[in-house]
Protein backbone atom coordinates (compact mmCIF):
# COMPACT_ATOMS: atom_id res chain seq x y z
CA UNK A 1 0.00 0.00 0.00
CA UNK A 2 2.45 3.28 -1.29
CA UNK A 3 1.70 6.35 1.57
CA UNK A 4 1.02 9.54 -0.32
CA UNK A 5 1.90 12.93 1.83
CA UNK A 6 -0.16 15.69 -0.06
CA UNK A 7 -0.40 19.41 0.35
CA UNK A 8 -2.83 19.65 3.46
CA UNK A 9 -4.25 19.67 5.91
CA UNK A 10 -7.28 16.96 4.96
CA UNK A 11 -10.27 19.06 3.28
CA UNK A 12 -7.84 20.58 0.38
CA UNK A 13 -7.89 20.08 -3.83
CA UNK A 14 -5.05 18.33 -3.59
CA UNK A 15 -6.09 15.66 -0.85
CA UNK A 16 -9.08 15.72 -3.89
CA UNK A 17 -6.46 14.84 -6.22
CA UNK A 18 -4.87 12.17 -4.37
CA UNK A 19 -7.64 10.49 -4.01
CA UNK A 20 -8.52 10.49 -7.30
CA UNK A 21 -5.21 8.59 -8.07
CA UNK A 22 -4.84 6.54 -4.79
CA UNK A 23 -6.71 3.02 -4.38
CA UNK A 24 -9.26 3.00 -1.22
CA UNK A 25 -6.80 1.18 1.16
CA UNK A 26 -4.01 3.66 0.14
CA UNK A 27 -3.11 5.60 2.98
CA UNK A 28 -3.52 9.56 3.04
CA UNK A 29 -1.04 11.81 4.69
CA UNK A 30 -1.45 15.13 5.13
CA UNK A 31 1.35 17.48 5.96
CA UNK A 32 1.52 21.44 5.83
CA UNK A 33 3.49 22.67 2.78
CA UNK A 34 4.76 21.64 -0.50
CA UNK A 35 8.46 21.47 0.49
CA UNK A 36 6.81 19.42 3.37
CA UNK A 37 5.20 16.94 1.42
CA UNK A 38 8.45 16.70 -1.05
CA UNK A 39 10.75 15.97 1.87
CA UNK A 40 8.45 13.29 3.05
CA UNK A 41 8.94 11.46 -0.27
CA UNK A 42 12.99 11.92 0.17
CA UNK A 43 13.47 10.85 3.10
CA UNK A 44 11.40 7.71 2.83
CA UNK A 45 8.38 8.90 5.14
CA UNK A 46 6.13 8.64 1.83
CA UNK A 47 5.88 6.62 -1.43
CA UNK A 48 4.42 9.62 -3.45
CA UNK A 49 4.09 13.46 -2.90
CA UNK A 50 0.71 14.66 -4.50
CA UNK A 51 1.35 18.76 -4.89
CA UNK A 52 -0.36 21.43 -7.58
CA UNK A 53 2.30 22.62 -9.95
CA UNK A 54 -0.64 24.97 -12.20
CA UNK A 55 -3.63 26.23 -12.27
CA UNK A 56 -5.82 27.61 -15.45
CA UNK A 57 -6.52 30.61 -13.86
CA UNK A 58 -3.77 31.18 -11.52
CA UNK A 59 -0.65 29.78 -12.94
CA UNK A 60 2.24 28.23 -12.10
CA UNK A 61 2.23 27.28 -8.46
CA UNK A 62 5.78 28.70 -7.16
CA UNK A 63 5.94 27.03 -4.14
CA UNK A 64 5.87 23.36 -6.17
CA UNK A 65 8.27 24.69 -8.87
CA UNK A 66 10.72 26.08 -6.56
CA UNK A 67 10.66 22.91 -4.47
CA UNK A 68 11.23 20.47 -7.64
CA UNK A 69 14.56 21.96 -8.79
CA UNK A 70 16.41 21.76 -5.89
CA UNK A 71 17.00 19.01 -3.57
CA UNK A 72 17.05 15.21 -3.98
CA UNK A 73 15.53 15.04 -7.67
CA UNK A 74 12.16 13.58 -8.14
CA UNK A 75 10.25 12.34 -11.31
CA UNK A 76 6.51 12.87 -11.78
CA UNK A 77 4.64 9.20 -12.48
CA UNK A 78 1.68 10.72 -12.88
CA UNK A 79 -0.60 13.82 -12.82
CA UNK A 80 -4.64 14.49 -12.17
CA UNK A 81 -6.45 17.24 -13.62
CA UNK A 82 -9.58 18.64 -11.68
CA UNK A 83 -12.50 21.01 -12.21
CA UNK A 84 -12.20 24.09 -9.75
CA UNK A 85 -15.40 25.01 -8.00
CA UNK A 86 -15.50 25.81 -4.36
CA UNK A 87 -17.66 25.23 -1.61
CA UNK A 88 -18.33 28.43 1.24
CA UNK A 89 -18.09 26.97 4.23
CA UNK A 90 -19.23 29.34 7.44
CA UNK A 91 -19.94 29.34 11.32
CA UNK A 92 -22.71 26.98 12.47
CA UNK A 93 -25.65 28.90 12.15
CA UNK A 94 -24.19 32.25 11.13
CA UNK A 95 -26.21 33.51 7.92
CA UNK A 96 -24.57 34.78 4.22
CA UNK A 97 -25.78 38.73 5.43
CA UNK A 98 -23.86 38.29 8.82
CA UNK A 99 -20.25 37.17 7.47
CA UNK A 100 -18.10 39.81 7.95
CA UNK A 101 -14.72 37.89 7.40
CA UNK A 102 -14.06 35.77 4.81
CA UNK A 103 -10.67 33.78 4.29
CA UNK A 104 -9.01 30.99 1.46
CA UNK A 105 -5.38 30.88 -0.09
CA UNK A 106 -4.76 33.38 -2.13
CA UNK A 107 -5.13 31.54 -5.65
CA UNK A 108 -8.88 30.66 -4.58
CA UNK A 109 -10.08 34.03 -3.56
CA UNK A 110 -8.42 35.48 -6.78
CA UNK A 111 -11.09 33.08 -8.24
CA UNK A 112 -14.33 34.09 -6.95
CA UNK A 113 -13.99 37.69 -7.04
CA UNK A 114 -16.89 38.32 -8.53
CA UNK A 115 -19.18 35.92 -6.36
CA UNK A 116 -18.01 37.44 -3.56
CA UNK A 117 -18.53 40.75 -4.39
CA UNK A 118 -22.01 39.93 -5.21
CA UNK A 119 -22.89 37.56 -2.34
CA UNK A 120 -20.50 38.35 0.66
CA UNK A 121 -19.73 42.14 -0.56
CA UNK A 122 -19.64 43.38 2.88
CA UNK A 123 -17.12 40.77 4.09
CA UNK A 124 -13.54 41.19 4.65
CA UNK A 125 -10.56 38.99 2.79
CA UNK A 126 -8.04 37.08 4.66
CA UNK A 127 -4.96 34.71 3.13
CA UNK A 128 -4.71 31.41 4.58
CA UNK A 129 -1.70 28.97 3.55
CA UNK A 130 -4.45 26.46 2.00
CA UNK A 131 -8.06 26.32 1.58
CA UNK A 132 -8.40 23.66 4.76
CA UNK A 133 -6.71 25.97 6.63
CA UNK A 134 -9.21 28.87 6.35
CA UNK A 135 -11.38 26.02 7.08
CA UNK A 136 -9.61 25.40 10.28
CA UNK A 137 -9.40 29.24 11.31
CA UNK A 138 -13.12 29.40 10.95
CA UNK A 139 -13.71 26.71 13.43
CA UNK A 140 -11.67 28.62 15.80
CA UNK A 141 -13.30 32.10 15.63
CA UNK A 142 -10.74 33.43 12.95
CA UNK A 143 -12.98 34.00 10.69
CA UNK A 144 -16.96 33.94 9.61
CA UNK A 145 -16.21 31.72 6.38
CA UNK A 146 -14.28 29.84 4.22
CA UNK A 147 -14.06 29.27 0.27
CA UNK A 148 -12.69 25.74 0.05
CA UNK A 149 -12.71 22.80 -1.79
CA UNK A 150 -15.81 21.14 -1.67
CA UNK A 151 -14.63 17.92 0.27
CA UNK A 152 -13.20 20.10 3.32
CA UNK A 153 -17.41 19.81 4.40
CA UNK A 154 -16.80 16.19 5.02
CA UNK A 155 -13.87 16.95 7.31
CA UNK A 156 -14.93 20.25 9.43
CA UNK A 157 -18.29 20.81 11.07
CA UNK A 158 -19.62 23.77 9.60
CA UNK A 159 -22.59 24.95 7.22
CA UNK A 160 -22.75 24.75 3.74
CA UNK A 161 -23.47 28.33 2.65
CA UNK A 162 -23.24 27.53 -1.29
CA UNK A 163 -21.33 24.93 -3.65
CA UNK A 164 -20.28 24.64 -7.09
CA UNK A 165 -18.74 28.34 -7.00
CA UNK A 166 -16.58 29.43 -9.80
CA UNK A 167 -15.89 33.13 -11.60
CA UNK A 168 -14.42 31.02 -14.65
CA UNK A 169 -16.39 28.33 -16.13
CA UNK A 170 -13.63 25.48 -17.29
CA UNK A 171 -11.56 27.00 -14.40
CA UNK A 172 -8.98 23.58 -13.42
CA UNK A 173 -5.81 22.76 -11.59
CA UNK A 174 -2.95 20.95 -12.57
CA UNK A 175 -1.54 17.93 -9.50
CA UNK A 176 1.76 16.05 -10.07
CA UNK A 177 2.20 12.45 -8.23
CA UNK A 178 5.92 12.35 -7.60
CA UNK A 179 8.11 9.95 -6.27
CA UNK A 180 11.81 8.95 -5.97
CA UNK A 181 13.54 8.06 -9.36
CA UNK A 182 13.26 4.85 -10.40
CA UNK A 183 11.25 2.85 -13.20
CA UNK A 184 9.60 5.09 -15.44
CA UNK A 185 5.69 4.71 -16.53
CA UNK A 186 5.81 2.94 -19.78
CA UNK A 187 4.67 4.96 -22.88
CA UNK A 188 1.33 5.05 -23.99
CA UNK A 189 1.19 7.26 -26.65
CA UNK A 190 -0.51 9.97 -24.90
CA UNK A 191 2.31 11.18 -22.58
CA UNK A 192 4.12 14.67 -21.11
CA UNK A 193 7.61 15.37 -20.25
CA UNK A 194 9.05 17.62 -17.52
CA UNK A 195 12.24 18.90 -16.78
CA UNK A 196 14.27 22.23 -15.41
CA UNK A 197 16.58 23.61 -17.20
CA UNK A 198 19.61 26.69 -16.35
CA UNK A 199 21.34 28.13 -19.24
CA UNK A 200 23.64 30.30 -19.58
CA UNK A 201 22.47 34.09 -18.89
CA UNK A 202 25.06 35.99 -20.58
CA UNK A 203 24.71 33.82 -24.36
CA UNK A 204 22.43 36.18 -26.32
CA UNK A 205 19.76 33.54 -27.82
CA UNK A 206 19.92 30.88 -25.30
CA UNK A 207 15.71 30.07 -24.65
CA UNK A 208 15.75 30.06 -28.74
CA UNK A 209 18.60 27.88 -29.27
CA UNK A 210 16.99 25.12 -26.75
CA UNK A 211 13.17 25.35 -28.04
CA UNK A 212 14.81 24.71 -30.84
CA UNK A 213 16.17 21.44 -30.01
CA UNK A 214 12.22 20.31 -29.53
CA UNK A 215 11.04 22.16 -32.66
CA UNK A 216 13.65 20.24 -34.78
CA UNK A 217 12.74 17.10 -34.00
CA UNK A 218 8.69 17.70 -34.01
CA UNK A 219 8.09 17.85 -30.38
CA UNK A 220 5.22 20.29 -29.45
CA UNK A 221 6.27 22.44 -26.23
CA UNK A 222 2.73 22.55 -23.99
CA UNK A 223 4.34 25.17 -20.82
CA UNK A 224 6.94 27.05 -20.17
CA UNK A 225 7.29 28.86 -17.01
CA UNK A 226 10.55 31.04 -15.82
CA UNK A 227 11.35 31.31 -12.31
CA UNK A 228 14.80 33.16 -10.71
CA UNK A 229 17.50 31.42 -9.38
CA UNK A 230 17.33 33.66 -6.00
CA UNK A 231 20.84 33.29 -5.73
CA UNK A 232 21.84 35.59 -8.49
CA UNK A 233 20.23 38.42 -10.06
CA UNK A 234 19.08 37.54 -13.78
CA UNK A 235 19.71 33.97 -13.92
CA UNK A 236 16.64 31.99 -14.40
CA UNK A 237 15.52 28.14 -14.64
CA UNK A 238 13.08 27.44 -17.31
CA UNK A 239 10.11 24.72 -16.78
CA UNK A 240 9.44 23.09 -19.84
CA UNK A 241 6.77 20.85 -20.53
CA UNK A 242 6.34 18.89 -23.93
CA UNK A 243 4.46 16.04 -25.46
CA UNK A 244 6.02 12.86 -25.53
CA UNK A 245 7.74 10.35 -23.51
CA UNK A 246 11.49 9.89 -22.57
CA UNK A 247 11.56 6.37 -24.09
CA UNK A 248 10.94 7.98 -27.69
CA UNK A 249 14.14 8.24 -29.39
CA UNK A 250 13.16 11.97 -30.63
CA UNK A 251 12.56 12.91 -26.91
CA UNK A 252 15.97 11.33 -25.45
CA UNK A 253 17.79 13.05 -28.33
CA UNK A 254 16.39 16.48 -27.49
CA UNK A 255 16.81 15.73 -23.95
CA UNK A 256 20.74 14.76 -24.58
CA UNK A 257 21.20 17.89 -26.84
CA UNK A 258 19.27 19.93 -24.32
CA UNK A 259 22.03 18.49 -21.55
CA UNK A 260 25.00 19.61 -23.81
CA UNK A 261 23.83 23.46 -24.22
CA UNK A 262 22.55 23.43 -20.34
CA UNK A 263 24.54 24.49 -17.80
CA UNK A 264 22.44 22.42 -15.41
CA UNK A 265 18.95 20.15 -16.47
CA UNK A 266 16.72 17.99 -14.33
CA UNK A 267 14.50 15.52 -16.18
CA UNK A 268 10.62 15.60 -13.96
CA UNK A 269 9.62 13.11 -15.37
CA UNK A 270 7.22 11.10 -18.37
CA UNK A 271 4.18 10.33 -17.60
CA UNK A 272 0.40 9.76 -19.42
CA UNK A 273 -1.72 12.47 -19.34
CA UNK A 274 -4.68 12.81 -17.65
CA UNK A 275 -6.91 15.42 -19.84
CA UNK A 276 -9.52 13.24 -20.97
CA UNK A 277 -9.47 12.46 -24.88
CA UNK A 278 -5.82 13.56 -24.86
CA UNK A 279 -5.28 13.17 -28.95
CA UNK A 280 -2.06 11.12 -29.23
CA UNK A 281 1.26 12.12 -29.80
CA UNK A 282 2.43 11.58 -33.13
CA UNK A 283 5.63 12.49 -34.51
CA UNK A 284 6.42 13.94 -37.96
CA UNK A 285 7.93 12.43 -40.74
CA UNK A 286 11.72 12.09 -40.27
CA UNK A 287 10.99 12.03 -36.67
CA UNK A 288 9.67 8.76 -35.57
CA UNK A 289 11.39 5.70 -34.26
CA UNK A 290 11.82 3.62 -37.50
CA UNK A 291 13.51 7.24 -38.80
CA UNK A 292 15.91 7.47 -35.84
CA UNK A 293 16.33 3.46 -35.98
CA UNK A 294 17.33 3.73 -40.06
CA UNK A 295 19.74 6.75 -39.46
CA UNK A 296 21.50 4.90 -36.67
CA UNK A 297 21.92 2.04 -39.41
CA UNK A 298 22.97 4.05 -41.65
CA UNK A 299 25.71 5.71 -39.71
CA UNK A 300 27.01 2.51 -38.97
CA UNK A 301 27.08 1.63 -42.32
CA UNK A 302 28.89 4.73 -43.44
CA UNK A 303 31.60 4.09 -40.06
CA UNK A 304 31.86 0.21 -41.35
CA UNK A 305 33.41 1.23 -44.94
CA UNK A 306 30.03 1.82 -47.08
CA UNK A 307 29.03 4.74 -48.96
CA UNK A 308 25.46 4.75 -49.45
Amino acid sequence: MPSIAYFGPQGTFTEQAALAYARPEDPLVPVATVPLALAAVRAGEADLACVPVENSIEGAVSATMDALAVDEPLVAVAEVVLPVRFAVLARPGLAAADVRSVASHPHALAQVQAWLAEHLPRATQAAANSTAAAAVGVLGGEWDAAITAPVAAAHYALDVLATGVADVDGAVTRFLLLRRPGELPAPTGSDRTSIVAVAAAERTGVLAEMLTELALRGINLSRIESRPQKDRLGQYRFYLDFDGHVAEQRVGDALAALHRRCLQLRFLGSYPKAEPGAPSVTASAGNTDADYTAATRWLTAVLGGATG
